[in-house]
C-alpha cells in the first residue's frame, strides 16, 4: 500500500495548484423557481406536484447559476443558499455523470442543492470545466479536481458562509470527485458518498462501456497512461491518503446496476483497515439513485452534515473497546 501512496502523492503533484483568481466569482444569475420554464415538457399530476414543491422552496432558498475561476478557467455552476441566516455552515456538492450527462439544470440544482439549503446550508456546486458552457476539458477525475477544490476559495468570499465549516456530498462519478478531494484537503468537516466509484477497475470490468465511451474519450493519453490513470481515479488503492479527520457516510443499494455495490462494500473495508472514520448504509433493493428511499436518504444525509459540520461534533475513539 505504501507503494502506491507514493505514486499517487507524486501524481498529485501534477495538477495545477490553487492560483490567486481560483474561486473569484464572475458571474451571478438568479433563477426563479416559480418560473414555466423550469418545468417545460412535463404535464399532468408530476407537474402540478412539483410546481407546489418549487413554491415552496421558493420561500426559503436562493437559487443561482455561477461563473468562477479555476485554473484559469471559467467554470460553470450553481450555488443554492437559505433566504436568512448568517454564519451558515457549507457543503459542496459534486454532480455524477460526465460531458452533458448528468450535468445539472435549474430543476435538479433546485431539487438537489435545495434540500440541504432549506436546511439551513450554503450549497455549491461545480458543473466541471467544459460543460454547460464553461471552458477547457473535463477528464473525468482528472484536472478537474481543482473545479471542486476551487468552490472553497469561492465559499470564503460568500458574506454569510461559515467557510471554516464545510462539507462534502457527492454522488456516483461525484463520489470519486469527494474522495479525491478527501486526499487533497483538509477542510471537509464530513463527507457524503452516494454510489460512489472508489475502484475504476471494477468499474471497466463490469461496464466495458465505461472504457470506450467515457474513459478513452475524456483521459487525455488514455492508451499509454491507462493503469496509472486508473488509479488516480480508484480510492480503494489509496485509503490511508485521505483526510484522517474527515468522516465519511457511504450510502449505496443492492440494485444499483450502474456502479457495483461491492465498490462500497470494499471501500468501507479499506477504511476500516486504513482506521478512517466512516459509516456504511447498504439499501436493499435500491437503485442507483436510491429513489426508493429518499426520504431516508435525505435523513440521513442531513443528520450526518448537522452532527459533523453544524454542530462540529467530534468522531468517537476507533480503538477497540467495550466489555
Amino acid at each position: 500500500m505504501k507503494t502506491i501512496s507514493i505514486a499517487f502523492a507524486t501524481l498529485l503533484l501534477t495538477f495545477s495548484p490553487l492560483s490567486a483568481a481560483d474561486g473569484d466569482l464572475v458571474a451571478r444569475e438568479a433563477v426563479a423557481l416559480t418560473a414555466n420554464e423550469l418545468l417545460e415538457g412535463i404535464e399532468g399530476e408530476r407537474r402540478a406536484r412539483l410546481q407546489a414543491s418549487l413554491a415552496e422552496l421558493d420561500e426559503v432558498v436562493e437559487l443561482a447559476r455561477i461563473t468562477y475561476e479555476s485554473d484559469g478557467l471559467k467554470v460553470r455552476g450553481y450555488s443554492a443558499a437559505p433566504k436568512t441566516g448568517t454564519k451558515l455552515p457549507c457543503v459542496i456538492f459534486n454532480r455524477g455523470g460526465n460531458r452533458e450527462f448528468g450535468a445539472l439544470n435549474d430543476l435538479r440544482a433546485a431539487w438537489l442543492l435545495g434540500k440541504l439549503a432549506r436546511r439551513g446550508y450554503i450549497v455549491v456546486a461545480s458543473q466541471y470545466r467544459g460543460n454547460a458552457g464553461g471552458e477547457g476539458q473535463e477528464e473525468f477525475g482528472g484536472a478537474e479536481i481543482q473545479d471542486v477544490l476551487s468552490l472553497i476559495p469561492l465559499l470564503e468570499t460568500m458574506p454569510r458562509a461559515d467557510a471554516t465549516r464545510i462539507g462534502m456530498h457527492g454522488w456516483s462519478r461525484g463520489g470519486m470527485m469527494t474522495y479525491l478531494a478527501l486526499a487533497r484537503t483538509n477542510r471537509l468537516k464530513a463527507a457524503v458518498v452516494g454510489a460512489g466509484v472508489s475502484d475504476s477497475f471494477a468499474s471497466v470490468a463490469n461496464r466495458p462501456e465505461m472504457e470506450t465511451h467515457v474513459f478513452s474519450e475524456l483521459v487525455p493519453n488514455w492508451a499509454e497512461t491507462r493503469d496509472q490513470a486508473l488509479t488516480v481515479r480508484s480510492a480503494i488503492r489509496w485509503p490511508e491518503t485521505l483526510h484522517k479527520q474527515t468522516p465519511i457516510l457511504i450510502l449505496h443499494g443492492t440494485g444499483d446496476w450502474r456502479v457495483h455495490p461491492s465498490q462500497s462494500l470494499r471501500m468501507a473495508e479499506a477504511l476500516l483497515e486504513a482506521q478512517h472514520p466512516y459509516r456504511l448504509i447498504i439499501f436493499e433493493g435500491g437503485d442507483h439513485g436510491l429513489t426508493e428511499f429518499r426520504d431516508e436518504v435525505d435523513d440521513a444525509v442531513g443528520t450526518w452534515f448537522d452532527r459533523y459540520v453544524r454542530d462540529g461534533e467530534t468522531w468517537p475513539s476507533l480503538e477497540p473497546h467495550g466489555r
